[in-house]
């Protein structure tokens, strides 16, 4: 009896033990370091808790049946056929348990989806396979594309700490101020996820998800896209740096000052003409960072999925629609639109290199004034 006592006594605090360390469980759900994203992990734990003690509950009298009343033992089944009694007993059992997991769940869903009173908001669109931000309110916006080397991925060098979970831009945010997201896509579906915030929210094409989060600790926090969207799904991760109000403040001034300027600058370059050899040199190092990974270093694509672009009749044949389709990208392809990725300068550069790299040699030297005229609709 006393050891039954002991046992007895000795669950709850088991449990609570549990409890405290289950954050620290490599397979447990994470925290997070959100006020949102703390009260999903607990309502996480407490539905678990509530499934273990049904689970022991269940097989408990199962095993118990199974050993104390087996035919071995000359033990008779009990006769209770449509048992009035048994069938209310099982079905208001579950509705108490249902009642009890949906008032706290519903607490969280409705918390989780309040996006009112935000104090900063920033469009989260997603592309085959970048992520652009547009801060609502300003001019600021930007791509966040991965900062991992392709050395690391085709295993020439050693892997960095965060590969494949780093960016060339983070998404930049304020602590103790309230963010909302609004998701939408280019192309096909992508998953805006960052489980430290708690947040994993679709971004369809033609719709827009919304989402909030706070974070009150400066910090970066990584996530990724989480919706299969095509061959370089896992090269499009999510960075979010959290800054305190006064950084933030100074950061974004920075951003948007750089904007100003570089409007400024290409304002400028539309009464420049660039040398060939400048062309040719800023349009192989464009025509690495951003196409060779569908069109191959050479050129020669992939055969059915990517075409070739040594020898290709719109490169050789049509300047226009050259310069159009890298402006625009093609509806129904994975060719994507770089007008709003890459400046004149990288845009007339590119061009500019595809127009006479791999043999095409058709002697164009495509300039800023060429590519503003065709993004306005002006044609050459």
């Amino acid at each position: 009896m006393a050891k039954t006592r002991s046992i007895r006594w000795s669950l709850p605090t088991l449990l609570l033990a549990a409890s405290a360390n289950a954050a620290a469980m490599p397979l447990n759900m994470t925290k997070g370091v959100t006020e949102i994203s703390q009260e999903v992990y607990s309502l996480h734990m407490l539905i678990f808790w509530i499934c273990c003690v049904i689970g022991a509950v269940v097989f408990g009298i199962m095993f118990v049946s199974i050993l104390l009343h087996r035919k071995s033992r000359g033990v008779q089944p009990a006769q209770f056929h449509e048992s009035t009694k048994i069938e209310i007993l099982w079905t208001a059992i579950p509705v108490v348990i249902l009642i009890g997991m949906a008032i706290p769940a519903s607490k969280t869903l409705i918390a989780m989806d309040d996006t009112s009173a935000a104090d900063v908001t920033v469009q989260i669109t997603g592309s085959q396979w970048k992520w652009h931000y547009k801060y609502l309110g300003s001019d600021l916006e930007y791509f966040s594309v991965l900062a991992t080397p392709r050395e690391q991925i085709s295993n020439k060098f050693d892997k960095g700490e965060n590969y494949l979970l780093e960016v060339d831009r983070p998404l930049v945010i304020p602590t103790g101020q309230k963010i909302r997201l609004l998701m939408t896509s280019d192309d096909v579906i992508h998953s805006w996820w960052v489980p430290a915030f708690a947040i994993k929210k679709d971004a369809n094409p033609g719709f827009i998800n919304e989402a909030w989060t706070r974070v009150d600790e400066p910090g970066i926090y990584r996530g990724q896209c989480a919706e299969l969207c095509g061959k370089d799904h896992a090269y499009m991760p999510v960075v979010v740096v959290a800054k305190s109000p006064e950084d933030y403040a100074a950061w974004k001034l920075a951003e948007e000052t750089r904007i100003a300027e570089a409007k400024a600058a290409e304002q400028e370059l539309l009464a420049m003409n660039m040398d060939m050899s400048e062309l040719m040199d800023n349009g192989e190092r464009t025509y690495i960072a951003y196409c060779a990974a569908c069109h191959q270093p050479n050129g020669a694509g992939l055969p059915g999925i990517f075409p070739a672009l040594a020898g290709s009749d719109l490169i050789l044949n049509d300047k226009t629609a050259h310069i159009d389709i890298v402006l625009n990208g093609k509806s129904g392809t994975a060719m994507q639109a770089f007008g709003r990725q890459l400046s004149l300068k990288e845009l007339a550069s590119v061009l500019t290199y595809t127009r006479n790299a791999w043999g095409n040699d058709t002697g164009d030297a495509i300039q800023a004034a060429d590519v503003y005229k065709v993004q306005q609709g002006e044609g050459e």
